[in-house]
């Protein structure tokens, strides 16, 4: 239950990360201002959700919103998105944020599933 209602704060975080970043300006930069208004939606739908049920479904979102938001992080510093390309962490200190939430909210949703994990392939019969 903790580490649910901590992924749903970190998933709430960096929709207002990217709620900020709309309001101050990329709104207005063609396709990148509506995934970031996608992205802040869908970050602070699925996180009330979360507070609510911790169904496998949501934590699956939540983390394809995470893990999306990096992705567009990534490409838009290296070979651009739509166009669209930044440098390093600016706008500082959103960027630097985004990158925080968006990665913790990835460790918090995995780490119930990572002795899970080390557990099957443990049990695994070894193969030449």
């Amino acid at each position: 239950m903790a580490a649910r209602l901590l992924a749903a704060a970190l998933l709430a975080a960096g929709g207002y990360v990217h709620l900020h970043l709309y309001l101050d300006g990329y709104r207005v930069i063609p396709k990148i201002g509506n995934m970031f208004l996608i992205q802040e939606s869908g970050s602070f739908a699925v996180a009330l959700l979360l507070v609510f049920s911790g169904a496998a479904v949501l934590r699956l979102a939540a983390a394809g919103l995470a893990a999306g938001a990096l992705g567009g992080f990534v490409l838009s510093r290296t070979v651009g998105l739509f166009t669209f390309t930044e440098r390093g962490l600016q706008p500082s200190p959103d960027a630097l944020a985004s990158l925080l939430v968006e990665v913790a909210t990835l460790l918090v949703l995995a780490a119930p599933v990572v002795p899970a994990a080390i557990r099957w392939t443990r049990s695994r019969p070894a193969t030449a």
